[in-house]
C-alpha cells in the first residue's frame, strides 16, 4: 500500500515538472500528501515539493506584422506562467515585434532569465549576434506585455565583406608562413653569396693570382700563359682607338684582368663575349684553336702603325689562354652594345639622315683602309676581302667602324708586294664580286682586291636604303640576292646568278620619288658593275655622299666629313 502511493507521488510530480498540471490537479497534490501523512503515522516520510506553484496570468499574443499596431490584439494567452514581448532585427536590418506568453516551466530559461523579478518590470534579454539581434521583455501578471515594445541599439556600419573562416585563415596561415620563410632565407643566401662574390672580384682586381681559375654563371676567368708583372703600366696604357693597341709585353697578361660576363655572337670562327676590363666594357672575341692563322691575321692588322680612325673597330690587345686545358685565343677591342649593322637593320627602320650617317661613316672607313699612308712609320694600303653587313658595328652616335679583319691583305708601294698571310678562310660568298666568284680576279693586283670591296659595298648601301623611311615606307630588311638564292648558297649557285645570269639586288619604285634613295640607287649600281675597272674607288664614294648629303639643308657635315648628329 505504501508502495503504491509513493510510486502515485513520482509520477504527479513528472506532470508537475512539465506544467500540464492545472490549478485542480495542485489540490489533488496536496490531499494526497496529507493522506499518505496520516496513513503512515508516526512513521512519517518527509516528502519535499520542489516544484514552485506558480500563479497564473492572461497575457497578450500575437505574431508580426499583427503587431506593429499596438492597439490590436486579437489574440489572448491564458494560463501563462510569464507574458513577453519582444523586438527582432534581421541581418538586413528589418524590424518585427511580437507579444506571448510562457506556459511551461521548461520555456523559462528560453524566453526569460531564470533570476526572475516580480512585477510589470520583469526581467528583460537582449541578444547580438552574427546573424541579427532581438530584445524580449519578461513581465509576471494579467496582460502585462501591454504597451511600447523594446527598443535596440541603432545599427552600425558592417563591412560588406564577408566574414572570414576562421579555419580557411589557419590554412592559409600554415601554408604561407612557411614559404615566406624559405623566401626570405633563400634571399638572405642569395644577398651573402652576392656580397662575398663581389669582396672576391674587388680582390681580384687589386691582386691577380696566376695559378688561380674558376668559372660561374656571372663570370669567366682564364689564366694566362704569361707572368702578371706589369700590373702598374696597364692602368696607364688604356688605348682610346684602333691602331697598335697595347705594347705586346703588357697585352701578354689582358686574359687575367678581363671578365668574361656574357657571349654576345657565335661564328664560324669562334664566339665574342661581352667582358670588363678596368671597370669598362669590351669586345673578347674567341677563336677556336684551328682558326689560329685567322686570330694571328688579325692581330697583325690592327697593330698595323697608324690604323687608329674613328670608323675602325678600337682595338686594345690579343692574349693566348689556357682554360679547362684547351688554348683559347683573345682579341680583346671597344664594345658597342648596339651590335653589328645587321642587327640594327633587323630591329627597326631607319631615317634619311640616319642612312646618309651610316653609308658615309663607312665610306670614311673604306677610305683609310684603302689609302697607303707613307713616311718612316708609314700604313700600308689594306684590302678588306670580307665586308657584310655583319662586320661592320654601329656606335652611340648612329655611325660605323669596320671590324673583322681576318681575311684583309696590305700592301706596300715601297715593297711593292702583297701581304695575304697564310689564313685559310674565303670571304662570304653572298657578298663576293664576280671576279671572286668566276676566278678570273688577279691575287697579285692588289688594286683587284680594292675593287672587290667596292662590290660589296654597293650590296650593303642597298639593305641600308631598303630600311630607309621614304614617303612613310620602307622594306623589310633582306639581304642581297635573297629572292635568287637560298640561305646559305653554294659557290655554284651564285656564281651562276652573279656571273652568268648577271642579277643583281632589285631597286624599289618607290626609291625613284626620293632624291636621295635616287642618288644612292645609281651609286650602288657603279658600285656593283661586272666590269671592275667601272667601279668608283672608296674617296669617290665619300665625295658622292658628301654632294648627296649637302643638297638637304638639314644634314650638316663637318670638315672632316662627318655628318653632325
Amino acid at each position: 500500500m505504501v508502495l503504491t502511493r509513493l510510486l502515485l507521488v513520482f509520477v504527479l510530480t513528472l506532470h508537475i515538472c512539465k506544467g500540464n498540471l492545472d490549478g485542480k490537479l495542485l489540490d489533488e497534490m496536496d490531499d494526497t500528501d496529507m493522506e499518505v501523512e496520516s496513513s503512515l503515522g508516526n512513521r512519517q516520510v518527509p516528502i519535499q515539493n520542489t516544484i514552485t506553484n506558480h500563479p497564473r496570468y492572461k497575457c497578450y499574443s500575437c505574431e508580426a506584422p499583427d503587431c506593429a499596431d499596438t492597439t490590436i490584439h486579437a489574440h489572448h494567452c491564458q494560463n501563462a506562467i510569464q507574458c513577453w514581448k519582444s523586438r527582432t532585427r534581421d541581418p538586413e536590418g528589418n524590424e518585427s515585434v511580437q507579444r506571448g506568453c510562457t506556459t511551461e516551466h521548461e520555456q523559462l530559461p528560453l524566453y526569460c532569465s531564470q533570476n526572475q523579478k516580480s512585477g510589470n518590470g520583469g526581467p528583460k534579454k537582449r541578444h547580438v549576434s552574427g546573424t541579427g539581434m532581438y530584445n524580449i521583455e519578461c513581465c509576471t501578471g494579467d496582460y502585462c506585455n501591454n504597451g511600447s515594445f523594446p527598443v535596440l541599439p541603432p545599427m552600425k556600419a558592417t563591412n560588406s565583406l564577408p566574414e572570414a573562416n576562421p579555419f580557411l585563415i589557419k590554412m592559409m596561415a600554415a601554408i604561407l608562413l612557411p614559404f615566406c620563410f624559405v623566401a626570405a632565407l633563400a634571399t638572405s643566401v642569395i644577398y651573402c653569396m652576392r656580397r662575398a662574390h663581389k669582396k672576391r672580384m674587388h680582390a681580384s682586381r687589386t691582386k691577380y693570382d696566376p695559378e688561380t681559375y674558376y668559372t660561374n654563371d656571372d663570370v669567366l676567368r682564364a689564366t694566362s700563359a704569361g707572368d702578371s708583372t706589369l700590373r702598374e703600366y696597364l692602368q696607364h696604357s688604356v688605348t682610346s682607338g684602333s691602331g697598335s693597341g697595347l705594347p705586346l709585353l703588357i697585352q701578354r697578361t689582358l686574359a687575367k684582368q678581363v671578365s668574361l660576363c656574357e657571349c654576345i655572337g657565335r661564328g664560324r670562327y669562334g664566339e665574342v663575349w661581352r667582358g670588363i676590363w678596368h671597370g669598362e666594357n669590351v669586345a673578347v672575341k674567341i677563336f677556336f684553336s684551328r682558326d689560329e692563322d685567322s686570330w694571328k691575321r688579325e692581330t697583325e692588322i690592327y697593330g698595323t702603325v697608324l690604323l687608329r680612325h674613328e670608323n675602325i673597330l678600337g682595338y686594345v690587345g690579343s692574349d693566348m689562354t689556357s682554360r679547362n686545358s684547351c688554348t683559347q685565343l683573345w682579341l680583346i677591342t671597344h664594345y658597342y652594345p648596339q651590335g653589328s649593322l645587321f642587327d640594327y637593320l633587323n630591329r627597326a627602320a631607319i631615317t634619311t639622315h640616319q642612312m646618309i650617317t651610316i653609308c658615309l661613316s663607312i665610306a670614311n672607313g673604306l677610305v683609310h683602309l684603302h689609302t697607303e699612308i707613307f713616311g718612316t712609320e708609314g700604313k700600308p694600303a689594306i684590302a678588306h676581302r670580307d665586308l657584310k653587313t655583319k662586320n661592320i658595328l654601329i656606335r652611340a652616335n648612329g655611325t660605323c667602324v669596320i671590324a673583322d679583319f681576318g681575311l684583309a691583305v696590305m700592301h706596300s708601294q715601297t715593297t711593292n708586294k702583297i701581304d695575304i698571310g697564310n689564313t685559310a678562310r674565303v670571304g662570304t660568298k653572298r657578298y663576293m664580286a664576280p671576279e671572286v666568284l668566276d676566278e678570273s680576279i688577279n691575287m697579285e693586283c692588289f688594286d683587284a682586291l680594292r675593287k672587290a670591296d667596292i662590290y660589296a659595298i654597293g650590296l650593303i648601301f642597298w639593305e641600308v636604303c631598303r630600311r630607309t623611311i621614304s614617303c612613310g615606307i620602307a622594306e623589310e630588311y633582306k639581304v642581297p640576292y635573297y629572292d635568287y638564292v637560298s640561305s646559305d648558297p653554294s659557290f655554284e649557285e651564285m656564281r651562276k646568278v652573279v656571273c652568268v645570269d648577271n642579277y643583281r639586288p632589285s631597286v624599289q619604285n618607290r626609291w625613284t620619288s626620293d632624291p636621295f634613295l635616287t642618288g644612292m640607287s645609281k651609286l650602288m649600281r657603279e658600285c656593283w658593275h661586272m666590269n671592275p675597272n667601272v667601279r668608283l674607288p672608296a674617296l669617290r664614294i665619300k665625295k658622292t655622299l658628301l654632294k648627296l648629303a649637302c643638297s638637304d639643308e638639314t644634314i650638316k657635315i663637318t670638315p672632316d666629313g662627318e655628318v653632325i648628329l
